[in-house]
């Protein structure tokens, strides 16, 4: 199999912005990750080497923040491979001197830098399933040999946390041979570390970086200047023969020495070759591969909640789920249930979807799954009124393309379950309108659609009422539903199911058609009446299994959709027509999320777009795949080979918010491997074990 690279070269000073803006992303599975920019400066507060994920009530932690990094070549020529500072106003030049290149292979980053007639190369992997990174160095071409030196520089704490707070905490450094361990605060685990490498060495130099400052937290409005601790410098001397790999670890010593190092990164690429083996013949190559890769990221075993995991296998399953987006998001039911498809059965990973499926129905209470877990906590907050709905979107999407009935029948107690609380009333005002029955939900101070922006008690779009999407995805979990009961040979309870479907289908084509506009209405009977604001939310008034739109409406509302909200990264999440439209993305909080849903754009809703205009145009597939051909010049920006969160509303289209996005990354998958051509549909499919190995 042929390796998937996407390179960038650096020719010298040219653009040393461009190495401060970029960043790279590699993740454990279990929702820990080392992240940084391309030239080792830290600008986010989320920048770090060992990002863990511990056991609640821990949470994913910050153990190792930097190394700093330097080569002493035989011509006396010192190399800098890491920024010293993230500076405010200027970019360090040091790395953009001397990096020739930098490429993501299989989706793991590599720097490469040129200097003294030497070619030296640098690589970061982090150990399937362990709180592990290693960054190996080694020498490409050029004589003699050069002393790599290390400065490791830490602040314990949560990834999220301060990075203002004083250094309240002393470090313990304890020394075994050659194996090194820095011990912080109470109930942390121990950070060890080692450099395996000829004539390693470490010399003691306590040392304080003060007023280190991550420029991009500035601008978004929160505290930027902190401070840095390193117990000294490691050194090896590096050649032709002779490479080194530096360790940080929060696992036991016998987990960390378990693999040499060329044996652990070999292992990882053998993992991502059975991932792409596993996935339709589209996804073996070009943009499509990439982006599988990078869905794997956000596939996780979540850390902290070891009794579910317990239970899950004793059940013989295992506990999975979705971690919404790197670096701040945890998982999240909405965004799991959406991304489920493209992450899992586009690129056929279906016992990782069969997991996830049972995983949510497991925590579904008085008829709602989570909307989100929190940080370091075992229990999830249940403050969403679309999530399960999504819930049965995701589970017909997994049947239609395993026909995995017995998973099915499991689930039903779950669906069945959320239906009944949704017709007798649950929490958060969620319960069905007896007169049209519509669905209505809404309750002061909470945001429950995935439009859920909320600055301190400010709810930007509370959409309370009778929401366009939310009584779609109503629509369609009482027609699967009551499809599925009725297989089941419940016949009189897929009757009253599909009762209620008829009554919500007519009142829904009475009650949010807004001639005036020729489209649906946003909100019905909100706090302030109906809501005409023109937004992607009506397209999936159609874009599910079962549309709950009438046909002749569906060329009326997909063209206004395209003149008003598509752009070549997504659609507007509002129509610029609007006096709310906010064109930019940026700022501090307040600022940011006055336009989160405002005119922002979301890449996610590119997938049920697509799903629109192949239900109004079924055979062309070719101007269906048009829609993503900008897509592959945006694995270039932000963070490489991966898909932020949302983009400005209007040209350049810049990329905002979270630099890796779950759903962003999942719906323009699916949306490549649904609009691929007959030649690709043609291919044969993975075998079945392939399949299964790569869950």
């Amino acid at each position: 199999m042929s390796t998937i690279i996407r390179k960038l070269e650096w020719p010298g000073k040219d653009n040393p912005d461009a190495l401060m803006s970029r960043e790279w992303l590699v993740t454990n599975g279990l929702g820990g990750y080392a992240s940084g920019t391309l030239s080792g400066a830290l600008t986010r507060r989320f920048h770090g080497l060992l990002i863990a994920a511990l056991p609640s009530p821990l949470g994913r932690m910050m153990m190792l923040n930097q190394l700093h990094e330097h080569l002493r070549l035989p011509d006396g020529t010192i190399l800098s491979l890491c920024a010293e500072q993230s500076h405010p106003d200027r970019a360090d030049t040091s790395v953009a001197e001397y990096l020739a290149e930098f490429r993501l292979e299989h989706g793991l980053p590599v720097w490469v830098f040129k200097a003294g007639g030497m070619l030296i190369e640098k690589r970061i992997l982090m150990p399937y399933r362990q709180n592990t990174v290693h960054v190996n160095y080694r020498i490409l071409s050029g004589e003699g040999a050069v002393t790599l030196e290390l400065r490791p520089a830490l602040y314990f704490r949560p990834h999220e946390g301060r990075v203002d707070e004083p250094l309240s905490h002393p470090y313990t450094l304890v020394i075994v041979e050659d194996r090194y361990e820095i011990e912080g605060w109470q109930n942390l685990p121990r950070l060890r570390m080692q450099l395996l490498g000829n004539d390693s060495a470490l010399m003691l130099k306590r040392g304080i970086i003060k007023d280190y400052h991550y420029r991009v937290e500035e601008r978004r409005g929160y505290d930027s200047q902190g401070v840095l601790w390193s117990p000294g410098f490691l050194s090896a001397q590096l050649s032709l023969d002779h490479a080194a790999t530096f360790i940080a670890s929060c696992e036991a010593w016998t987990t960390i020495n378990s693999f040499e190092p060329a044996d652990a990164f070999q292992a990882e690429l053998e993992r991502r070759e059975r991932l792409i083996a596993a996935a339709p013949p589209i996804a073996h190559e070009g943009t499509c591969a990439e982006l599988l890769l990078a869905s794997d990221q956000f596939i996780i075993i979540p850390a902290g909640r070891a009794e579910d995991a317990a239970r899950a296998r004793a059940a013989g399953d295992e506990i999975r789920s979705v971690i919404a987006g790197y670096h701040w998001f945890t998982d999240w039911g909405r965004d799991t249930m959406i991304s489920l498809d493209g992450l899992t059965l586009a690129t056929g990973r279906y016992a990782q979807a069969r997991w996830i499926l049972r995983t949510f129905a497991h925590y579904v209470r008085d008829g709602l799954i989570p909307n989100m877990f929190p940080e370091g906590e075992k229990e999830g907050l249940y403050h969403t009124a679309d999530a399960s709905l999504w819930f049965f979107h995701a589970v017909d999407r997994y049947f239609k393309t395993t026909g995995d009935r017995d998973t099915l029948k499991s689930l039903l107690p779950a669906l069945t379950n959320i239906v009944e609380h949704h017709i007798s009333g649950t929490h958060f005002g969620i319960g069905i309108d007896a007169k049209d029955g519509l669905l209505v939900q809404g309750a002061e101070g909470y945001q429950l659609t995935w439009m859920d922006a909320k600055v301190g008690d400010w709810v930007v779009t509370p959409r309370r009422g009778k929401a366009v999407e939310i009584n779609a995805l109503w629509y369609n979990a009482l027609r699967l539903l009551a499809q599925w009961t009725g297989e089941e040979g419940d016949d009189d309870t897929a009757a009253r199911y599909n009762q209620y479907a008829d009554l919500a289908h007519e009142s829904f084509n009475q009650r949010f058609w807004y001639e005036a506009g020729g489209y649906l209405l946003d909100i019905v009977d909100g706090e302030h009446g109906d809501d005409p604001a023109c937004r992607p939310n009506q397209l999936f008034a159609f874009a599910l299994s079962y549309p709950v739109l009438a046909p002749e409406k569906w060329p009326i509302v997909l063209d206004i959709a395209r003149s008003q909200l598509l752009t070549p990264v997504g659609l507007r999440s509002l129509s610029p027509k609007h006096a709310d439209y906010q064109a930019k993305y940026d700022g501090d909080l307040r600022a940011r999320d006055a336009a989160y849903h405002q005119g922002t754009v979301w890449t996610w809703l590119m997938g049920p777009f697509i799903d629109c205009w192949l239900k109004v145009h079924p055979d062309d597939l070719t101007g269906a795949r048009k829609f993503l051909a900008d897509i592959d010049v945006r694995l270039d920006e932000t963070c490489i080979g991966t898909i932020s969160e949302i983009f400005d509303a209007e040209p350049p289209y810049l990329p905002r918010g979270c630099v890796s996005q779950a759903w962003s990354v999942s719906e323009i998958l699916r949306s490549f491997v649904k609009t691929a051509g007959h030649a690709e549909r043609e291919a044969e499919s993975p075998p079945p074990e392939a399949v299964e190995q790569a869950s």
